[in-house]
């Protein structure tokens, strides 16, 4: 399935989600709300995978994603006043490290779901100097 038609699923997930059970609850459960949801929409989701980290070729460390979707989108879920830059940056270093293409930042606030979608920026390592 198409990374923008999965995102859009997950999004209206997400909104379920948020209309059912409101504001003020911990990360964690809304991660398994989410993951009923999605199960329930027909999406693949696995929570808290871990995933390896390389470094030239080397591991060098392992993070959990919240939710990983469709083998292919990852979930970061928060549940705090307003995001910061450090949010949206270490969704972003996670699609680098994993080389996945697209992620999702889903907060949880007061008033609404907010959605910041990553993409991971691709090297052009194709191209050569003039």
């Amino acid at each position: 399935m198409q990374n923008k038609l999965v995102t859009e699923k997950i999004i209206g997930c997400a909104y379920k989600v948020y209309n059912t059970m409101g504001f003020g609850f911990l990360e964690s459960v809304y991660e398994k709300c989410l993951l009923i949801e999605l199960k329930k929409s027909g999406l693949e989701a696995v929570a808290q995978k871990t995933i390896t980290v390389k470094y030239e070729g080397e591991t060098v460390g392992d993070f959990v994603a919240d939710i990983l979707v469709e083998n292919s989108i990852i979930l970061e879920l928060k549940s705090v006043r307003r995001l910061i830059r450090a949010h949206e940056v270490q969704l972003v270093n996670y699609l680098v490290a994993t080389g996945k293409d697209v992620g999702l930042l889903l907060n949880f606030t007061e008033d609404k779901v907010e959605v910041k979608r990553k993409v991971r920026t691709l090297k052009k390592t194709d191209q050569q100097d003039p």
